[in-house]
Formats: C-alpha cells, structure tokens, sequence
C-alpha cells in the first residue's frame, strides 16, 4: 500500500489514491479536509469522522503530533481500507516577553475559581460538532496588522516559561476592525475572560472552530451566523497582553492548529 507524500510547511497537497482525495498541510499544526465517493465510514487514528452526503470529512494535527498516522475508511462495496500518513516535524521559536503584570504571569488564588469556570465554558464551546460545511472554504486574513506572535513559540512572561502559543497575532491599535475569515456561527461570546479578555469562538462545522481573543469590542452574540467578511470585533488590549493585538486561533475538536498554514494573504472584507 502507497503511503500519502509529506508536504514542505507552507504548501497545500491534493492527493488521489484509490479514490481518496486529501487537501490540505500534512505537517504539525495542518489541518486536512477529505473527500471519498460514496464512503460509509472514515476513521483517523482510530476514531470515526463525520462526513458529509459528498464523503467529505476533515481532521488535523497538534503542535507536538506523531509524524506517523492512520486513516482508515469503507467503501460503498464495504470493502475496508487502511492508509498511513505520514507529517513533517516543525521546529518552533522562542518568544521572551517581559512586563506582563505579575497578577496575570501568577495570578492570585483569588480568581483560580473563575480561571477553572472559563476554562471549562471555552472548551465547552469547542466540542460543536455541527453539520455546518465551511471547513471546506478558504480562509482569509481577518485583520489588518503586523504579525507578532507565531504558533507554536515557547513564551516566556517575566522570564518564566508559559505554555506553547496556540494562534497567530496580529498587532493593530485597539479599535481596528476584525472580519471574520471564514463563514460560521458564533458558539461562544464574552467581553471580559481573565486571561483572553473580549474572546469569540466560531463553528464552521465538523469540529472544527476559530478563537479570537484580547478583544476590545463584540459586534455578534451567540448563535448568530456569520458570513465570511462580516465585521465581529475590533482588536484590543484586554485580558494578558503587553499591546492591542487580535490572538487568532483555530481547533480541530481537541486539537490546536496553526491559522497560518490556512491564511490566504488577503483581507476577509475585500471582495
């Protein structure tokens, strides 16, 4: 059996082999969206993947994921089938930030109540699992600025090491607007989370979801939908920040990717 190509970091890959067709980064922080005709079943790394009536389904890898996979599916003659995968291992960069205010590098045990009770509210939100099909679009820049911060740096706050950083930052004055990149509906709204500040979270359907954080303003509220190019905030400065930026993130059920590896190098509102 003919294993799928590695990909170089920044390139897309159409695969086809026996039927299969894979699009997408197959390295850490990729994400891959897939189309079978006429699949019964698709399971990757053991677990079963929703599809749609068009056999289209979609998976992606952690920053520290194994560089070998297993996709598995069966065919409309139920004739099962078993595919490796094999990734590229990345190398991430390091980020040293100073004058983060020690309440948010050590926060009080005061408020570790309220970190635990918005932890668990966020990753609420991220297990959506709807039918919505925008995980198939493409996805544009959803804000004007410099890039800042990278997926997958160490950050250092004050010299102590904090956990890998998850999303792209894109530093703007606070105010600036911020366009959804991609079509969705909104699963989660809050204007003032401890450690992300104004923080939004859209469903583009099967699993998969985008965050954006440190927000100074909300322009929707849950359960709206969202058109790709739509104004939903503006980039601020609240939660931990040392400046106004938009952290900008993207998930696959569990699984944090990098918005960069998807990003089209144009504006969300720009027709």
């Amino acid at each position: 059996m003919r294993k799928l190509l590695a990909v170089s970091l920044f390139a897309t890959v159409s695969f086809f082999a026996d039927a299969v067709e894979l699009k997408g980064h197959l390295t850490q922080g990729g994400l891959v969206t897939g189309q079978i005709d006429g699949v019964k079943s698709v399971i990757f790394n053991g677990q079963a993947l929703k599809t749609t009536a068009q056999g289209e389904f979609v998976f992606g890898f952690g920053r520290d994921a194994e560089l070998t996979h297993q996709l598995a599916w069966v065919d409309a003659d139920g004739v099962k089938h078993q595919q490796a995968i094999e990734i590229t291992k990345r190398d991430y960069k390091i980020d040293k930030i100073t004058g983060v205010a020690s309440k948010y590098v050590l926060p009080p045990k005061a408020v570790s109540e309220r970190i635990s009770r918005e932890a668990v509210a966020v990753r609420n939100a991220r297990k959506v699992d709807s039918e919505l099909r925008y995980f198939l679009d493409p996805v544009y820049k959803p804000a004007q600025g410099r890039i800042s911060g990278v997926y997958g740096s160490q950050r250092y706050f004050n010299g102590e090491p904090r956990r890998p950083h998850f999303g792209l930052d894109i530093a703007n004055k606070t105010g600036s607007p911020v366009y959804a990149p991609v079509s969705g509906t909104v699963v989660f709204a809050d204007n003032d989370l401890y450690y992300s500040g104004g923080t939004l979270i859209l469903d583009h359907g099967h699993s998969v979801t985008s965050t954006y954080i440190h927000l100074s303003k909300l322009d929707v509220k849950v359960g709206d939908t969202i058109k790709r190019g739509d104004k939903i905030a503006e980039i601020g400065a609240t939660g931990r920040v040392t400046g106004p930026h938009l952290d900008w993130r993207f998930n696959w059920k569990g699984e944090r990717l990098d918005p960069a590896l998807m990003m089209l190098d144009k504006l969300a509102n720009q027709k």
